[in-house]
């Protein structure tokens, strides 16, 4: 966020400078707090100091911009929606007992058969009208093998097998589809000679748009996870089902002009962000820090990884775009406020 934050800056500071005439208020947001959830940040604004943001109708912030590599064509994914964050709490219970004496049904057990269980599903395939937009948009833009092979993604019968076959492609498509859980938490034992009696897995469950808790721990438990199993909400936040596209034409017609190469395409996004938060006063965020990358760079593999990074031109690419969106809003699109 450190590149995404110095292009909207520069981008807002510019045409503070160059008294750029505006079509409507900008409010410039920078928070903290997005990776542990946002209460401390976005939705501390949004639920006290929600008078700020009246009369807004769009927004721009992560996740979305950067350029993918499809088939020869350079696609531009702009985030119009994402997926809600379900967090659960496992809960595993047995007698427990001495750890000289085999427990073959105790809790260390059924974590094993829970995190195999886990690893090893594929809950079912949904083709939210998000996903739809986005695969369709890409799809109209490939030749016809490639345009009919990701149209059958939306497909239930056929998306596992559509996924295999596009390899390393079919990582970014596969949680579009399907609502996904991780678990990233064990806490169990207190004594290296006794047999726990309970032990608790917390899930990072992402829900795609539209769905409810209660319909991904239905989901788990069809899907081979034992009913001995018992699920609580840990956390839900939740997110519009259908997206504004609004402002979508204006943000694609800036990327259009920075790059005649450019396909921008609606994303929808498998983690989360603060668009959530501003969602509850009715603003849509777009996803928009465009950056064009090269084409063997694995840009979400470094997401959070030890060398993440971004090229410098990137940046400089982004903050012309996001001065140019602010040079335009209104001009031709619309008439209402803008804020990040």
């Amino acid at each position: 966020m450190k590149g995404g934050v110095a292009m909207i800056l520069a981008a807002f500071l510019r045409a503070h400078a160059q008294r750029v005439e505006l079509q409507g208020d900008i409010i410039l947001a920078i928070v903290c707090d997005e990776e542990a959830g946002g209460d401390r940040g976005a939705s501390y604004l949004a639920d006290y100091h929600a008078h700020h943001f009246e009369g807004v109708r769009y927004a721009i912030g992560e996740f979305g911009g950067f350029s993918l590599q499809v088939s020869h064509r350079k696609f531009y994914p702009i985030m119009v929606a994402e997926k809600q964050i379900c967090w659960l709490r496992a809960s595993l219970r047995s007698e427990g007992g001495h750890g000289s004496l085999e427990h073959s049904e105790g809790c260390m057990a059924q974590l094993g058969d829970l995190l195999q269980a886990l690893n090893k599903i594929k809950l079912p395939v949904h083709a939210t009208p998000a996903a739809s937009y986005m695969i369709e948009s890409m799809a109209s833009a490939l030749p016809m093998v490639q345009r009919l092979l990701l149209r059958g993604l939306l497909r239930p019968r056929m998306s596992n097998s559509i996924l295999k076959l596009m390899g390393d492609k079919g990582r970014l498509f596969q949680p579009l589809l399907r609502n996904t859980v991780s678990a990233t938490i064990v806490r169990g034992g207190e004594k290296i000679n006794v047999h726990p009696s309970e032990i608790i897995v917390e899930l990072d469950g992402r829900l795609l748009p539209g769905f409810t808790p209660a319909q991904l721990i239905e989901e788990l438990y069809e899907q081979s996870v034992h009913r001995n199993v018992m699920f609580e909400l840990i956390r839900h936040d939740a997110c519009p089902t259908i997206p504004d596209m609004g402002m979508f034409e204006l943000l694609s017609d800036v990327l259009r002009a920075a790059d005649p190469d450019a396909v921008p395409v609606p994303m929808l996004l498998p983690g989360g962000t603060d668009a959530r938060h501003f969602a509850r006063l009715g603003i849509q965020t777009y996803g928009f820090l465009p950056m064009p990358l090269p084409e063997d760079m694995k840009f979400t593999e470094l997401i959070h990884a030890a060398d993440e990074r971004v090229p410098v031109d990137a940046i400089r690419f982004g903050a012309e775009a996001i001065y140019q969106v602010i040079k335009n809003y209104g001009l031709s699109h619309f008439k209402k406020g803008l804020t990040r």
